[in-house]
């Protein structure tokens, strides 16, 4: 049996046993024995309606356990080359949080007495305080996806109305979280999410079954949107602008989510015959849902995933990422936090968006993403609005990925 389950065997155990949700102090063996019973037939509905979205390779890699020392020669000509400087506010934000770190102190103080440093104070600056290191996969290859998001900006209102009646969603109240590192650290940042029916912890509900005429979820809608399909895709980009008929606006970030894993529309729409599998971007999908409006809401049933958001303070100069910093465009990337530390520099080799033409950029590793997974994997924020929009969408390049830690830093040990 995968470990994921005996994972979720042993969390059941501990939510039914005894017949209760807390662990009681005196339980006896029997009663133990049914609540193991009744966690195994739990277990069954949950593979059933929650996919498995923890994969534990059967080779243990610890955090951060594929990256190799590298040697700045690598990387220098293109570093040179780069408009570094632009990167600077990007990592000051990052320092905010990551001062309070000791592994991260010695570099962040240093960075607080360059105010507005120019490209070689910036290189030399990386010289002094970090090492580098190359990013490799589990094969051991070196290079791997690069994708694109962006802040996507949508009419909307706070009321609905007949011309906004697309719900975005505040995190329901019956939304339970589960940190699964508590019971198992090998799943450092996993998390089970689902609700309370009687005393068992069930998958929380569907994309599918949130979208039903009389949905689970009424009395939670934090705004109202026109249009189903962009509501969708701001889930993708995990934050969007909402743009009022009075001409004002509001931000509005990722707060939660309800637990299943990502599936791609995309890909149902491929193995449906509805795209070809070369031709599927996100304005391809956008362009098929306008002419397929009565097969829509099937194939965005597909991902199961739903997204619930917060409106964010006003006057940020980006979304929020996972580090709790504005993000930056064309400055920023998301990783797996598994591979790479987040908030770290990093060197990003790739291309632009449907070319050969060479993007090579100093990013900073301020966000994550559901379905950014890897060791060599990247996603890259363009910007708000239309034109980053369409740059995200149709980049699927590929790419390798340089991460600069100080010359200090304590790598995790392996147990």
């Amino acid at each position: 049996m995968k470990k994921k389950y005996f994972l979720l065997i042993l969390l059941f155990t501990l939510l039914t046993s005894c017949g209760q949700l807390n662990v009681q102090n005196s339980c006896n063996c029997e009663l133990e024995k049914n609540a193991l019973a009744e966690a195994k037939s739990e277990l069954a509905k949950l593979k059933r309606l929650q996919p498995p979205t923890i994969n534990i390779s059967s080779k243990k890699i610890p955090q951060y356990g594929l990256l190799v020392k590298a040697q700045w020669t690598e990387i220098e000509e293109k570093l040179q080359q780069d408009q570094v400087s632009h990167a600077w506010s990007a990592w000051m934000h990052g320092c905010k949080k990551l001062i309070n770190i000791n592994d991260w102190k010695i570099a962040c103080e240093a960075a607080k007495n360059l105010s507005t440093p120019t490209n070689i104070q910036v290189v030399e600056y990386l010289h002094t305080h970090f090492d580098l290191y190359k990013a490799k996969n589990e094969d051991g290859s070196q290079k791997g996806l690069v994708t694109g998001y962006y802040q996507p900006v949508l009419n909307g209102s706070r009321t609905k109305t007949k011309k906004y009646k697309i719900p975005l969603y505040t995190p329901p109240h019956d939304l339970i979280t589960v940190d699964l590192s508590e019971v198992y650290p090998d799943l450092k940042y996993k998390r089970l999410r689902g609700r309370v029916e009687g005393n068992k912890l069930i998958p929380y509900f569907t994309r599918e079954e949130i979208s039903k005429k009389d949905y689970p979820l009424q009395g939670n809608e934090l705004l109202w949107v026109e249009n189903s399909v962009e509501s969708f895709f701001l889930e993708i980009q995990g934050s969007g602008v909402i743009k009022f008929e009075d001409g004002s606006t509001t931000q509005v970030g990722y707060a939660d989510q309800n637990g299943h894993p990502y599936r791609s529309m995309g890909l149902a729409l491929i193995r449906q015959g509805e795209l070809k599998r070369h031709k599927v971007s996100m304005q391809s999908i956008k362009a098929w849902a306008k002419k397929n409006k009565r097969k829509l809401q099937k194939f965005l049933n597909a991902n199961p995933s739903t997204v619930f958001f917060r409106e964010l303070p006003q006057g940020l100069p980006g979304p929020i990422g996972a580090l709790g910093v504005p993000i930056s465009s064309a400055r920023t990337v998301a990783i797996d936090r598994k591979f790479i530390p987040l908030g770290a520099p990093i060197f990003l080799s790739t291309t632009e968006p449907n070319s050969n033409i060479s993007l090579d950029k100093l990013m900073m590793a301020q966000d994550t993403g559901g379905a950014i997974k890897g060791g060599v994997r990247a996603d890259f924020y363009w910007g708000q609005g239309k034109v980053p929009g369409s740059k995200a969408g149709s980049m699927k390049q590929s790419g390798r990925i340089w991460v600069m830690l100080p010359k200090n830093f304590s790598f995790p040990t392996q147990n």
